[in-house]
């Protein structure tokens, strides 16, 4: 579940980016751009609380491996959601 809303949150930023640059639409995509960034932390606090209550090892069905990769997701939507705003704060 974790990987999965990391994953939401990483497409989210990349729209959000791609609608800043013009290519869906016109807009500046800073919602989108928030909405990832909330996400993406919601993700990583959520992820890295799974990752220190869950003492199961890797291939033990713990889902730690999905925790290591939401928080990855949840860290490429952050940067996603700054690059956009950071683009939309030099348009305006």
């Amino acid at each position: 579940m974790d990987a999965v809303v990391g994953l939401i949150s990483a497409v989210i930023g990349w729209l959000s980016l791609a609608r800043s640059a013009g290519r869906f639409g016109s807009g500046s995509g800073r919602r989108g751009a928030i909405v990832a960034a909330v996400t993406a932390l919601i993700v990583i606090v959520y992820a890295g609380l799974h990752l220190t209550n869950f003492t199961g090892d890797f291939g033990t069905g713990s889902g730690r491996a999905g925790a290591i990769v939401a928080i990855v997701m949840g860290l490429i939507g952050m940067v996603l959601a700054g690059l956009t705003l950071a683009r939309s704060r030099r348009a305006s």
